[in-house]
């Protein structure tokens, strides 16, 4: 095993919030992934969180399937560019600690062309979770959250337009 490396982790041991990974362009390595394939969820009410990912943020169905040694079901939804989102019952499953906010996966971030009027859209269709459109400090893209039917925080990102040059 290479010196530094966790045994059960493989990342630097002496990695900390107090020494930052360096940023250097000769320290940073190529991308290991090209692209992010998917995000798994697990809904408490299979056919509720169906209806809100396709009907209500137009996911496309790519696949639909029942797996009986699970009693589960497996669904996985398609964005525009390829990318996917899998749904997953699962008998029992413990609700997921979203506030106060927790280790682990914080949110799921979603692309529109218009926050304005996708948050209409959302709007009209019942959602009444949404929070005020905010301005990111640093990037300057345009971003409100909101819930899942299970609580999962959704933010909605408008990029901000290139600068002309």
């Amino acid at each position: 095993m290479a010196e530094g490396r966790s045994p059960r982790l493989g990342y630097g041991a002496g990695m900390s919030a107090a020494s930052p990974p360096a940023t250097t362009p000769t320290a940073i390595a190529a991308s290991l992934a090209t692209r992010l394939h998917h995000v798994a969820l697990i809904a408490s009410d299979y056919a509720r969180s169906k209806d809100f990912y396709t009907r209500v943020l137009g996911l496309r169905v790519v696949h639909e399937f029942w797996r009986a040694e699970r009693q589960s079901w497996k669904l996985d939804l398609a964005l525009p560019d390829g990318s996917q989102l899998e749904l997953f019952s699962f008998p029992g499953s413990p609700p997921r600690l979203s506030r106060p906010e927790a280790c682990g996966l914080r949110h799921l971030a979603l692309v529109v062309d218009d926050i304005d009027a996708a948050r209409a859209r959302l709007l009209a269709e019942g959602v009444d979770s949404l929070e005020p459109v905010r301005i990111d400090e640093f990037t300057a893209a345009r971003f409100c959250f909101f819930a899942d039917p299970d609580g999962l925080p959704i933010e909605l990102v408008e990029p901000a337009p290139a600068p002309a040059g």
